[in-house]
């Protein structure tokens, strides 16, 4: 039996919050990318079986995600410029 919609959302919402979690710019954008094309996969798949599998292969990975996340929160190293930059919305000086 396939898993719900509620199912796949959910495990692709624990995904994104996952893999925003990690400190490492690279890393957290990389994640964030592969979740996405992952469960686009799924929503684009037909076959009951083939979606089941992809699920249970989405939750495994999950498992391993949330483990390398800790570990980078732990050894994450410095920030990039690019994470520092802010987008300027309103100058004070107009």
């Amino acid at each position: 039996m396939p898993p719900s919609r509620r199912a796949i959302l959910s495990l692709y919402q624990s995904t994104l919050r996952t893999s925003k979690s990690f400190s490492s710019y690279n890393f957290r954008n990389y994640f964030i990318r592969r979740a996405k094309g992952t469960f686009r996969a799924i929503q684009a798949e037909s076959d009951p079986a083939r979606v089941q599998s992809l699920y249970s292969e989405a939750v495994q990975e999950l498992t391993v995600l949330r483990r390398s996340a800790i570990v980078n929160q732990l050894y994450g190293g410095w920030r990039l410029a690019v994470e520092d930059q802010k987008p300027e919305r309103f100058r004070s000086d107009n």
